[in-house]
C-alpha cells in the first residue's frame, strides 16, 4: 500500500545458509515480539539481489541492512540496529564508545571475510573463499 509507513525499524539481511548466522536469526526473531526487524534471507531460492542494486556477492561479503527510508547499513552497524531494536540499546551504546567500536568493526570484518571457511562452506568454486 503506497503512503502506508513502515512497521519495522530495520531489515536485516542475513545469509540462512550460515550455521552462525541461522542461530543469531532464530535468537533475535524469538525476542523480536513487536515485528521491529524485517529478516530477508539472502540464501533463500527466491531472493535475488538486483532489485536492491546490489551483487549477490556484495550481500555475502558483510552483513547488510536497510532502514525503512532506504538508507543502508553494513557491518556492526546492522548488528547495533538489530539488538536495539529488541530493547538491548543498554548494550548497544556501549559499543559506540572509542576504543570499543573500531575493536568490534575490525572484529566483524575479519570474522566476516572468513566466514564462509569458519562455517566448513569453502570450496573450490567459492570466490569468496580466496580473497
Amino acid at each position: 500500500m503506497v503512503g502506508k509507513p513502515a512497521t519495522w525499524e530495520v531489515e536485516v539481511f542475513f545469509d540462512g545458509d550460515c550455521p552462525l548466522c541461522r542461530k543469531e536469526i532464530a535468537w533475535v526473531q524469538g525476542r523480536d515480539r513487536s515485528g521491529k526487524i524485517r529478516f530477508t534471507d539472502i540464501a533463500a531460492p527466491s531472493f535475488t539481489s538486483g532489485p536492491y542494486g546490489m551483487t549477490h556477492q556484495e550481500f555475502m561479503a558483510e552483513i547488510q541492512g536497510r532502514l525503512p527510508d532506504g538508507t543502508w547499513l553494513t557491518g556492526v552497524e546492522v548488528f547495533r540496529r538489530m539488538y536495539a531494536a529488541i530493547g538491548f540499546g543498554w548494550i548497544v551504546s556501549a559499543t559506540r564508545w572509542p576504543i570499543v567500536s573500531p575493536v568490534l568493526d575490525w572484529g566483524y570484518k575479519a570474522f566476516a571475510k572468513r566466514r564462509l571457511a569458519l562455517t566448513g562452506r569453502c570450496s573450490l568454486e567459492n570466490a569468496a573463499c580466496r580473497r
